[in-house]
């Protein structure tokens, strides 16, 4: 896919905290995570979360679950995406991440997960859209990938304007290699190659997103998503035309960024 741009040099909406490390980062995103929480359910009996995978996420959803007061048992959990061609009891499985770092630990309401199934992969990704639509999620908590993918949408695969919710994508080496990197798999042959994922538009159509990129790799693509032109060559930069979104960052990631007036 030729890569397309939406040339808005002045729009940029996105919220940017930065904590001195990673821990701090996470505490930061789960405190603000859990609050709306509490507050969108004085509004509603019933609400819908998508949660993120990934090393990025781990001190955020620790954090998360530890935190008191938060209404899981009112909360129907999704996620953003996962490999096809893997069971859900491989440890790089994003079900499996899921249950052992987020469902197990609290009482949620229901939780969707994403089959990972090659042979059902088309029928998968219509039934997990209709899901979404059906429960329309009020908050999402996300992370930014090292080629500034969100979910699965690396820059070949990303379309600001997909007609569809949830679908089928082919993995590039950028991203299967930070795979590698982050100890999930052992070496690139090991990475499936393709993967379901939600599309920008069912993310961006989110009310509110709350995104953590820690550590010293991220660095790079947060410059670029806060300076580059909104391009599909880098998804993330769409963030910056959502009208509530807060990228959490620790000094590592935020090492690339120029100083702010004193």
């Amino acid at each position: 896919m030729v890569p397309t741009s939406t040339p808005t040099p002045d729009s940029n909406s996105l919220a940017i905290e930065v904590l001195p490390n990673r821990q701090a980062l996470g505490q930061a995103a789960a405190a603000a995570a859990a609050a709306r929480l509490k507050a969108l359910a004085e509004q509603h009996d019933s609400l819908a979360v998508i949660f993120a995978t990934g090393e990025s996420q781990l001190a955020t959803l620790r954090a998360l679950t530890a935190a008191p007061g938060v209404p899981w048992n009112r909360i129907t959990g999704f996620h953003m995406d996962e490999y096809l061609g893997i069971s859900e009891d491989h440890p790089a499985s994003f079900r499996h991440y899921l249950r052992e770092n987020l469902v197990r630990h609290v009482p949620f309401r229901s939780f969707h997960f994403i089959e990972g199934s090659e042979e059902v992969a088309e029928k998968t990704c219509a039934e997990y859209a209709a899901l979404l639509q059906a429960h329309r999620p009020l908050l999402c908590l996300l992370g930014i990938g090292e080629n500034g993918h969100l979910a699965f949408n690396d820059p070949a695969e990303a379309d600001f304007h997909d007609p569809v919710d949830a679908k089928v994508v082919r993995l590039d080496a950028v991203c299967r290699r930070q795979q590698v990197n982050e100890g999930w798999f052992a070496s690139l042959d090991e990475v499936p190659s393709r993967a379901i994922t939600l599309t920008i538009p069912a993310l961006m159509r989110v009310p509110e997103l709350i995104l953590s990129v820690p550590g010293e790799r991220k660095a790079g693509i947060v410059s670029r998503t806060l300076t580059e032109a909104e391009s599909t060559a880098c998804p993330a930069t769409i963030l910056r035309r959502h009208p509530r979104a807060t990228l959490y960052l620790d000094a590592d990631s935020a090492a690339k960024l120029a100083p702010g007036p004193k």
